[in-house]
């Protein structure tokens, strides 16, 4: 009885030890694999903050690839890791070995990640060219091991993938699902980063492609290889490339014709740090100067670096326009003045040869003479002085209330003794809805229908007829159709834009049948460097062209618009408003 109780003492505590062998099993295991999660939890931590630290603003996926794959050995025990990364003419195929292998196990990676890359891409890779490069360990050919595990992890940015990571060991059934998912984690984190990042710099592009695709001047970017980067419309225009896509700068090289060797000067811009302008160039029909210089990066670790070049074609042919309508204005002004004083000096030297009583007879006709000439050059320096206070923005009104229709008859009074003699009939006619009294500075619009009433006496032929006609637009109605109660002969200009969405207001137009005006000439009108040059009776009665400058600047100074209706022969309607 007592070895039986013995022998139940002995076989309950070695229950007890195997029970207690097998709970410290179970706990060493649970202590393991906690131990196994915080150093895969530390790895993961520690590869983020190097992502973090190293990279900071880069785009270079590359760099990123290169400092996962350099870490791996930390965590993962592996024969190589490798990527494949895909560039616009190549593929990049970077092999890592951390044991010696031979070429057969390398060659079996490099099908297996192609098949599975050009099967994420949709698209038949065998065309392209591979770039291979290995580093670590040396190709061992006596060494037979096949590659036993393999895992790929794709390299997705902002949605689209651009390349493949492998880890592979010539061990089979290595890899456990802990392992890859942290992988997974840490590349789809840097992978997120990447295109979080490449979406503010492609927002950030797109707001200066926007503002570079605006720009009036030709924009012309090149990389450090002539790679045509950016190419706006207005540099397609003046090269005559709108229609083309994928250019290059042959096609720069080749519509230059010569004019400008813009393949060498963008080459001294990348190599000699240096910036380039032309002189005046002709391209086509419009003057060009074109400005050459290199970009550089601003910021980073390489700041200063040349990047590429860019050439800007600056459109100067407003300006020569503008230079020689100067030198054309100012020539006659010389003119204009030296014929008034040439007149005085004249008579001035032919009176101190007079007798008395030859001095008597002449002295009426000669000083009117004197005085008209006078009178000549004041009225072009009060015009030269209205035009400078116009442009200064001095130019004063006053308006006060008063009745158009007594300025417009007091005008008419004024010109019908020169229109009997020219054998020219002047009539008005006035709105029943015209307003008795309109705001308007009597002085100044007196001297805007002296303008257009003496023009309209220069181009129109004896036997002719010059009418002003007055008429109150009401806001929100046809315009045109209001025009045509004064007759056919009022014809504004269906293209003039500033005729819409006019307020209530009062048009007053100078109707004449004489020999109008080309379209050509009407776009010059109103300009103060340019002149009618059409037919013998406009080159016979030109004059500075400052009136009509001064008559737009009066009506507008009004809060009025200007303009004018005309056909070569049709005779011309000159228009303008005054808001009520």
């Amino acid at each position: 009885m007592s070895i039986l109780v013995g022998i139940s003492f002995e076989l309950v505590g070695l229950g007890f030890v195997v029970l207690a062998l097998w709970q410290s099993q179970k706990l060493h295991k649970v202590l393991r694999k906690k131990d196994e999660e915080v150093s895969r939890k530390m790895y993961e931590l520690a590869i983020l903050k190097e992502l973090g630290d190293r990279i900071g603003y880069s785009l270079d996926v590359q760099q990123i690839i290169d400092i996962i794959t350099g870490s791996l050995r930390q965590f993962i025990d592996y024969s190589v890791v490798s990527y494949m990364f895909l560039e616009p003419e190549k593929i990049l195929f970077r092999v890592d070995l951390e044991k010696s292998v031979n070429r057969k196990f390398v060659d079996e990676m490099k099908e297996r990640m192609l098949k599975s890359l050009a099967a994420l891409l949709d698209q038949d890779l065998k065309r392209m060219t591979l770039e291979e490069v290995l580093t670590g360990a040396i190709i061992v050919e006596d060494f037979q091991e096949p590659v036993g595990s393999f895992f790929n992890i794709p390299l997705v940015i902002a949605g689209k993938v651009v390349g493949i990571l492998t880890v592979a060991h010539t061990k089979p059934g290595l890899y456990k699902e802990e392992e890859m998912s942290i992988i997974y984690k840490i590349t789809g984190q840097a992978s997120q980063a990447v295109t979080r990042l490449q979406e503010v710099v492609q927002n950030e592009q797109r707001k200066l492609n926007a503002m570079v695709e605006s720009m009036e001047d030709g924009v012309l970017m090149t990389d450090k290889d002539y790679r045509v980067l950016v190419a706006n419309p207005a540099v397609k225009r003046v090269m005559g490339l709108e229609d083309k896509a994928d250019l290059t700068i042959f096609d720069f090289i080749d519509n230059l014709g010569g004019r400008v060797d813009i393949r060498g000067k963008l080459e001294e811009s990348v190599k000699l740090n240096k910036v380039w302008e032309s002189e005046d160039i002709m391209i086509g029909e419009r003057f060009f100067q074109i400005f050459v210089l290199p970009v550089k990066a601003a910021e980073g670790g390489k700041a200063g670096e040349v990047l590429g070049s860019v050439a800007i074609f600056h459109d100067i042919t407003r300006e020569k326009e503008i230079q020689k309508s100067r030198e054309d204005f100012s020539s006659m002004m010389v003119h204009e003045l030296r014929s008034p004083m040439d007149g005085i000096k004249k008579i001035a030297m032919a009176m101190s040869k007079w007798d008395e009583e030859k001095s008597k007879k002449m002295t009426n006709k000669y000083a009117q003479m004197i005085h008209d000439s006078s009178s000549n050059i004041l009225e072009l320096v009060s015009d030269l002085l209205d035009v400078a206070k116009l442009e200064a923005g001095k130019f004063d009104l006053k308006k006060i209330p008063g009745d158009l229709k007594e300025a417009v008859a007091a005008r008419l009074n004024f010109f019908k003794p020169s229109a009997q003699a020219a054998k020219i009939e002047l009539e008005s006619w006035f709105d029943a809805d015209l307003p008795a009294l309109v705001s308007f500075d009597a002085a100044r619009i007196s001297q805007v229908l002296n303008n257009l009433l003496s023009n309209a006496l220069k181009f129109t032929s004896a036997g002719g007829t010059i009418t002003i006609k007055a008429f109150l637009h009401h806001k929100d109605q046809d315009i045109f159709a209001e025009a045509q109660k004064s007759g056919s002969a009022l014809k504004l200009n269906p293209e003039d834009k500033k005729l819409q969405n006019l307020p209530d207001t009062v048009v007053v137009a100078i109707v004449d049948t004489g020999v109008g005006i080309s379209k050509e000439n009407s776009d010059l009108l109103f300009s103060k460097f340019k002149q009618l040059n059409s037919s013998a009776i406009i080159q016979e009665n030109r004059g500075t062209g400052l009136g009509l400058v001064i008559t737009k600047g009066i009506v507008e100074e009004h809060g009025g618009i200007i303009g004018v209706a005309s056909e070569e022969g049709e005779g011309s309607t000159f228009y303008f408003t005054l808001p009520l």
